[in-house]
């Protein structure tokens, strides 16, 4: 929606076709007569329409469209927000929307107002660079409006993405691992609960949520916490949230799990 408004801003009115109703479906129609890679979303954007259409007429649920040689088994199923943005969503899925927006920047006289944010010479190329790293996903699956209860427990996550140190346990990939800490000296389990909840807590603010970006992460990051200590390595991460940000350091052998017998 925000990249359709960007595409949207002081458009010309014959760019944006002076009876459509869709001005970005007439703006990525006319750019696809010059641009033979806009040219190919228009050509699959039709299709995904056409079977969407299908679909609708289709009585008892039968698929649709397989007389006429169509490269999918299955018809789509689209939210109507997808259809609503059917446009640049493909374009995105298809990774050309960088593209495609580099190009009408480059054209930007043809489709927009001097006033226009993509004919503006920072701001245009900009939003070009800015959906290079989009363009660069693989949208195996979109997440929902409710993301932040449906994500995996951070036990999940670190069974999906263990953090192996130089000297990792090889466990069982069956084996989901515990998040504690053995100590040779411990003066009884309250202190060991502690360090469990702690290493529980660092390995939940690993993951992206609503509180917590985690902005930056590299494992095997040397510390020497004495002069003559070996320097152990561990988890770097850099976290931000609402007020503040913060740099945290777990030793690898904490990220696996255990610290087995060294102090």
């Amino acid at each position: 929606g925000v990249v359709e408004a960007c595409l949207l801003h002081m458009l010309k009115r014959r760019a944006a076709g002076f009876l459509r109703t869709d001005k970005v479906a007439a703006l990525f129609t006319k750019v696809g007569k010059t641009y033979a890679i806009a040219g190919d979303v228009c050509k699959k954007v039709q299709e995904l329409q056409q079977q969407v259409e299908g679909r609708k007429n289709q009585p008892n649920g039968q698929e649709p469209l397989k007389r006429q040689g169509s490269t999918t088994s299955r018809t789509p199923v689209l939210t109507p927000q997808a259809i609503k943005h059917i446009w640049v969503r493909t374009a995105l899925i298809e990774k050309v929307l960088d593209k495609i927006v580099q190009y009408i920047v480059d054209n930007c006289s043809k489709y927009y107002e001097k006033e226009a944010l993509l004919a503006d010479p920072v701001c245009g190329p900009i939003l070009a660079s800015l959906l290079v790293g989009p363009c660069a996903l693989e949208y195996t699956k979109l997440k929902t409006a409710d993301r932040y209860w449906t994500d995996p427990s951070a036990d999940e996550l670190v069974q999906r993405h263990r953090i192996h140190g130089a000297h990792g346990r090889q466990d069982s990939p069956s084996k989901r691992p515990a998040l504690g800490i053995r100590k040779r000296h411990s003066s009884g389990s309250t202190s060991e609960d502690r360090f469990a909840a702690s290493a529980r807590e660092y390995v939940e603010s690993l993951h992206q949520n609503s509180r917590t970006h985690l902005l930056y992460g590299k494992n095997n990051v040397l510390v020497q916490p004495k002069d003559d200590l070996e320097a152990i390595p561990g988890y770097l991460s850099l976290h931000q949230s609402a007020d503040s940000l913060t740099l945290k350091w777990t030793p690898n052998q904490l990220m696996n799990g255990t610290l087995g017998d060294s102090e």
